[in-house]
């Protein structure tokens, strides 16, 4: 059974940083296919970066481009977020996500993949 398990969540202030892993178990083939997620209280979910774990190429939204980044480290089978530069707009709880199986890479980052794995969520709170 597949297990994505997040942390690293917290209180921060405006401006501060955090960096978020998602630390995946109980793969057959693993997954090529990461991502970050987020949702705030009567927000719907947002998809905050993608990552293709096999060529590392990334996608971000445009309201995170230039202060998060999404990084793997395969070893570990566990993917990060490093959030910078901190907004009180990005207070939400963020989940990690994962494909089932494999997919066409390109669509990892260009597409709109289908997540089948969720993550317990991990709760970011960024004060003013």
């Amino acid at each position: 059974q597949v297990q994505l398990v997040e942390s690293g969540g917290g209180s921060v202030q405006a401006g501060g940083s955090l960096r978020l892993s998602c630390a995946a178990s109980g793969y057959t083939y693993g997954s090529n296919c990461m991502a970050w997620f987020r949702q705030a209280p009567g927000k719907e979910r947002e998809g905050v970066a993608r990552i293709d774990t096999g060529g590392s190429s990334t996608y971000y939204a445009a309201s995170v481009k230039g202060r998060f980044t999404i990084s793997q480290d395969n070893a570990k089978n566990t993917v990060y977020l490093q959030m910078n530069s901190l907004k009180p707009e990005d207070t939400a709880m963020y989940y990690c996500a994962a494909v089932a199986g494999r997919i066409w890479a390109p669509g990892c980052v260009r597409g709109a993949p289908t997540f089948a794995y969720w993550g317990q969520g991990t709760q970011v709170t960024v004060s003013s």
